[in-house]
């Protein structure tokens, strides 16, 4: 059981994975795989999910849990069973609840023993980024158009210390 993210980027059963990626190359990365139809397919969310109508859910081993609470969050990926566990992050899980972003870290790398776990945010947060602290991989896929090199402007130059014409001399007093 693998889930390609990209080409050449590939997930394995038995990790944990920390993910940040455009909405659209997460649901194509699971639409896409035809072998997710056969294996047991667990998709946690918390008060909304932003990518959960994008998935093709036609598959009778894809079960889908809500935790609205940290508490509920961990106590659905202790129950976990499945080979493939998908955790859409919610900060807002953790709003008061500070103390169970450990003991979730820890639950996470627990259950990637036995199952492929992967930990997604479309924009990562101090909260996902202490969650996926254990993490296996963290991986973060940018969009294409934003791996264009960035045009320098004068402004950008000044904030730097230089002089648009750039310094001819050194002076040394």
């Amino acid at each position: 059981m693998h889930i390609e993210l990209r080409k050449g980027l590939t997930l394995q059963p038995g990790t944990f994975n920390a993910v940040i990626a455009p909405e659209k190359e997460i649901i194509t990365a699971i639409n896409s795989n035809a072998d997710l139809q056969r294996f047991l397919f667990l998709y946690i969310s918390g008060n909304y999910s932003r990518i959960l109508s994008g998935i093709n859910r036609q598959s009778k081993n894809f079960d889908v849990r809500r935790g609205f609470t940290a508490h509920q969050l961990f106590t659905i990926l202790r129950e976990a069973g499945h080979t493939v566990v998908f955790v859409e992050h919610d900060p807002s899980l953790f709003d008061g609840a500070a103390a169970m972003l450990e003991p979730i870290a820890s639950a996470l790398k627990e259950a990637a023993r036995e199952s492929l776990v992967i930990l997604y945010t479309p924009v990562a947060d101090r909260t996902f980024s202490t969650l996926g602290r254990n993490a296996d991989h963290y991986i973060e896929i940018v969009p294409v158009e934003e791996t264009r090199y960035p045009i320098r402007t004068s402004r950008t130059v000044r904030q730097c210390g230089l002089r648009p014409s750039g310094q001819r001399t050194l002076e040394v007093s």
